[in-house]
């Protein structure tokens, strides 16, 4: 088992197995990973459940793909196994309605000394987010 960081619109950290360039995950810990189970009747939250045409594609060896989950779901995921981190990305829906409104969707960051920070403490103020990868 490896130690994997999530990063939704929260981070996550959970027990999973990398292979073949994908992360796997027990299913129990996928709601803590991502706020979705993976239920007989498809991904189910809050109430709402997605079918799912071929749950078997999600599966390996009874683990769940993140990445696949994440494809059901709409929502692109980049996925580092070298370093054990998966960058989940907004829904297409939520996505276009950002670009289109020129706004940015609440998140909360760390800044260098590890304090966390939301986007609404800004608000009315111009700052510079600087992002990048080491992939």
């Amino acid at each position: 088992m490896t130690t994997i960081t999530v990063i939704t619109d929260a981070v996550a950290t959970v027990d999973g197995t990398v292979e073949d360039g994908r992360v796997l995950l027990d299913p129990m810990v996928l709601p803590d990973a991502i706020g979705w189970e993976l239920k007989p009747e498809g991904l189910c939250r809050e109430g709402v459940c997605i079918p799912v045409r071929d749950p078997a594609a999600l599966r390996s060896a009874g683990l769940v793909d993140l990445g696949a989950v994440c494809a059901v779901l709409g929502r692109p995921a980049v996925v580092d196994t070298e370093v054990g981190i998966v960058a989940v990305a907004l829904a297409s829906e939520q996505r276009r309605r950002t670009i289109d409104g020129l706004v940015a969707s609440p998140f909360t960051l760390p800044d260098l000394d590890g304090a966390m920070h939301e986007l609404s403490e800004w608000r009315g103020s111009k700052k510079l987010l600087v992002a990048f990868s080491s992939w």
